[in-house]
């Protein structure tokens, strides 16, 4: 079967690469506006196009937890990370416009750098002052009542523990603004598109599961790496329970 997994593979990057080159038009037209028309823009483009291409790919995404999200408020979304699938589900199936933070390099790929010019905050790791603006405006982002959809392991999970451990950044942002966190965990990423196996699809079911918030407000007392190991314990317990 690993052939035809391939096989299958390689039709949906073909494919993938057809529907990016249509996307890249109203991509394109959102840099002509400012925020929070942008976002807007972007995330419904994201959502027909993603809620068109993973169904032809065999894809399907159930979600779980929608209820926990309070009108015109901004969360930050904390996700765990184990496959290039995880960036093509979580930004459409957050309900409501959201940004991702992402190396600078990101946006100098061709034509996908553009998604990542418009619809992320950029931040250069090796720059101190960049690191610094990048925690501006992700607290811009968050007041403006939009998400922020964060990846606190820094990269994908090849490991075969649940969660790699997390960088303090999203926790930074979270104490700064005392915007609450919605822990989100994807399970079922790896199996479809695995991180170990470059070039290998199975058609599969994406669970997307959204905990219930945590108000960073009544935990004043709390560092950033108290609350870090919080939201830590609380995906590594429920992926644990669920992942099978």
């Amino acid at each position: 079967m690993t052939i035809l997994y391939r096989i299958w593979a390689f039709l949906a990057f073909i494919l993938f690469g057809l529907t990016l080159l249509i996307v890249m038009i109203p991509v394109g037209i959102s840099l002509l506006w400012k925020e929070p028309a942008r976002s807007k823009i972007l995330y419904v483009t994201f959502k027909v196009w993603m809620k068109t291409y993973l169904p032809l790919i065999g894809v399907r995404v159930k979600v779980k937890g929608l209820a926990y999200f309070k009108p015109n408020q901004g969360y930050i979304i904390t996700t765990n990370h184990r496959s290039f699938l995880d960036i093509m589900v979580t930004v459409p199936y957050i309900p409501g416009p959201s940004k991702t933070l992402a190396k600078v390099e990101m946006a100098k790929i061709p034509f996908f750098g553009l998604i990542y010019r418009a619809g992320s905050v950029l931040v250069d790791r090796k720059s101190e002052k960049s690191r610094r603006e990048s925690l501006f405006k992700m607290g811009e982002v968050l007041n403006r009542g939009q998400h922020l959809c964060l990846y606190p392991e820094g990269t994908r999970n090849k490991t075969d523990l649940p969660l790699q451990p997390f960088y303090k950044g999203a926790f930074t942002t979270a104490l700064q603004t005392q915007k609450p966190i919605i822990p989100c965990v994807l399970l079922g990423t790896s199996d479809i598109l695995p991180a170990t196996k470059p070039l290998l699809l199975k058609p599969g079911t994406v669970q997307m599961h959204f905990l219930p918030p945590i108000e960073v407000s009544t935990y004043a007392d709390m560092d950033k790496n108290e609350l870090k190991e919080l939201v830590f314990k609380q995906m590594w317990e429920y992926i644990e329970e669920h992942q099978s």
